[in-house]
């Protein structure tokens, strides 16, 4: 039988943060709950009955509760399959009642490693119950539900809210594969930690393939609905969700191009940029946050509904409404005031992330045809001390500022890219075209549909120009500088066109393709 009623569940859970929406589910559906110290009394005070562990088996935790689920009546409970005579039998003869979900947050170990606590703390963060119980709810998926992170809660509680209190196979074997993720992960940390200092160690670093770092969370589905997808990676570690549903594969892969490129705004003016897969369709810096937004919803309208958006600084109650007036999907912040959070929390989806400080990797992967391709992250970006002036005009103070700006967001989009600006405030874009004339000529068609005025704005480029034509159409424009890394064979004759229109132009040297 593929479809499964939840009658059944155990909750163990360290954190308890996230876990009130689940058990509502499961109270409304009368599930029955099983449960262990700490999170029993979370249940409880959440109003639900449960059934302590201990009162199951018939035996107490022991050992300073090193020792309380790892008992016969709790994975027997779990392990036995509902479709062999022989095992229902057993279960009925030794009292051994289905339990049909387990959910589990594993101890901290992690965590309690990178704090750089006393080798017995870590110890003790070594999950033992937790694990096996994830990994019995896991083998047996053809019958048992296993939820591993409490990244998962919201889309389980969706789950089975939409299926009325069950779950098919498929549900259980996704969920299954991710709990297997988890403690494989949970495991070669472990590996990492204890095998320092021994012959071991060489091999500790290699244990774990790189594109399945951290634990596993399921999503609703990939880029597509046809298409599956997980998240593997500790996104608690970088965000606190305030409200809103699951992030998508869609969302997650949005929040990670604000996240890089608010990454070279984060410690200036109040900015704020607002990004439509992956690109950014306005770009602002301000005196005030709410300027700041004001200024980047007005590069494209349009593209930010339903978009991403993220700021640099808190937001405040004056933001927050004028945010609130439009259609978003995503907001991250470093923070919300206390009068702005009501406001934002207004629409039930909306997902409002803060930000907390976290060190990105140096490297990135991606999967590539039968295998794995990796390099080094883009952290590089063109300054005015970077910049070498090959023209007869160099550009004002004004355009320098202009030409950086629109470098930093020219990095982040996506090649081929012609990104025009001024001072602080993004006019429009040009992106993932197969020739950078279409950029330009798509940029310079967006500016106009959304009442800008080009003279006297600047141009970046990703790449070089391999012919003038790119500086003739932006001169046309009102274009007056142009930033640019060089490296054409035909470099003089864009350097050409730039004089014989007094316009300015600077290399940098550097390419910033992004594929």
């Amino acid at each position: 039988m593929s479809s499964r009623p939840v009658r059944a569940a155990l909750l163990s859970v360290y954190h308890k943060d996230r876990l009130g929406p689940l058990v509502q589910v499961l109270r409304q559906h009368g599930v029955t709950l099983y449960s262990t110290g700490g999170t029993q009394q979370f249940l409880e005070s959440e109003g639900a009955a449960v059934t302590a562990v201990e009162d199951l088996t018939g035996f107490p935790e022991v050992f300073g509760g090193r020792v309380k689920t790892l008992h016969p009546k709790v994975f027997g409970g779990i392990l036995h399959r509902r479709h062999e005579p022989g095992d229902l039998a057993q279960a009925e003869q030794h009292g051994i009642p289905p339990i049909d979900l387990v959910v589990v947050d594993l101890y901290p170990f992690e965590e309690t490693v990178a704090s750089g606590a006393p080798e017995a703390d870590v110890i003790e963060k070594i999950d033992i119950g937790g694990i096996a119980l994830l990994r019995a709810a896991a083998k047996n998926y053809r019958d048992v539900l296993v939820i591993s992170s409490r990244d998962q809660y919201a889309a389980v509680a969706e789950l089975l809210a939409a299926k009325n209190g069950a779950t098919d196979l498929e549900d259980r074997r996704h969920y299954a594969a991710a709990a297997f993720a988890t403690t494989s992960h949970y495991d070669t940390e472990i590996f990492k930690y204890v095998s320092q200092g021994t012959d071991l160690a060489a091999s500790a670093a290699a244990a774990a393939p790189a594109a399945t770092q951290g634990p596993a969370t399921p999503l609703r589905y990939g880029e597509n609905p046809h298409q599956a997808g997980t998240f593997y990676g500790d996104l608690g570690a970088l965000f606190e969700q305030l409200h809103g549903k699951q992030l998508s594969y869609n969302n997650l892969v949005d929040v990670d191009a604000a996240v890089q490129l608010m990454r070279e705004f984060a410690d200036g003016a109040p900015a704020c940029a607002i990004l439509k897969h992956t690109n950014a369709c306005g770009v602002a810096l301000a005196d005030t946050l709410h300027g700041a937004y004001v200024q980047a919803l007005a590069c494209d309208p349009v593209s930010a509904f339903g978009g991403v958006i993220i700021v640099n600084k808190e937001v405040d109650a004056a933001t927050a409404a004028e945010l609130s007036q439009l259609f978003f999907e995503v907001l991250i912040a470093p923070g919300f005031a206390p009068d702005a959070l009501p406001l934002l929390q207004s629409k039930k989806n909306r997902i409002l992330l803060r930000q907390k400080p976290v060190e990105f990797p140096a490297k990135q992967v991606k999967t590539l045809l039968n295998g794995l391709i990796e390099q080094d992250a883009d952290l590089q970006s063109e300054t005015a001390a970077d910049f070498r002036v090959v023209t007869q005009s160099a550009p004002t103070a004004d355009e320098t500022a202009a030409l950086e700006f629109a470098g930093k967001i020219c990095k982040h989009t996506k090649s081929n890219t012609i990104v025009l600006a001024r001072a602080g405030q993004l006019l429009a874009s040009g992106v993932g075209q197969t020739s950078r004339v279409d950029a330009l000529r798509q940029a310079i068609e967006k500016a106009h549909a959304f009442g800008f005025d080009l003279q006297g704005a600047v141009m970046a480029s990703d790449a070089f120009f391999p012919f003038p034509d790119c500086v003739e159409i932006a001169g046309a424009a009102g274009i007056r500088a142009v930033v640019q890394p060089g490296g054409s064979i035909k470099d003089a004759d864009s350097i050409r066109a730039c004089d014989e229109r007094g316009m300015a132009m600077v290399l940098t040297g550097v390419r910033h393709f992004k594929h």
